[in-house]
């Protein structure tokens, strides 16, 4: 009872009210990042491509994938990966990329409901890979 009378008190309704809104903006970022699926850094990213022949899935539209893109990436923009999904591979990884990030857990949900089972995300996109110092061409 004393509990719950410390968590009414007008003087600690407030105090509660912080610690319960701070727990929610810290949660936040976990249960975002196990919606989208496997988030990998650069470096996870490249040992994925490069071990086990993981596929680039660059969903940023056509002309930012022009101006820029990883090298062997394929496209695949957003608006059209239920159309272009069967011209991915189901048998090797994939990983999903986009300018920030943040399209790129949508895309890998979609990609797993189409029955793809390996499908990551680069975590922050290619922004990440270019702070990381990694280079993009404009080759087709």
């Amino acid at each position: 009872m004393d509990l719950l009378q410390f968590l009414v008190d007008k003087n600690n309704i407030f105090i509660v009210i912080v610690a319960v809104v701070a727990g929610v903006m810290l949660a936040i970022p976990s249960l975002r990042k196990g919606r989208s699926g496997s988030g990998l850094s650069t470096a996870e990213a490249i040992q994925l491509v490069n071990k086990n022949q993981g596929i680039w899935v660059d969903v940023r539209p056509s002309e930012q994938f022009r101006a820029g893109h990883i090298a062997q990436a394929r496209s695949v923009p957003a608006s059209e990966i239920e159309q272009k999904a069967s011209s991915l591979p189901k048998n090797k990884p994939l990983l999903v990329v986009c300018e920030t990030g943040r399209d790129s857990g949508r895309i890998a949900a979609r990609l797993r409901t189409q029955g793809f089972t390996e499908v990551s995300v680069l975590e922050g996109g290619i922004r990440a890979w270019s702070s990381a110092g990694l280079p993009l061409t404009q080759k087709p």
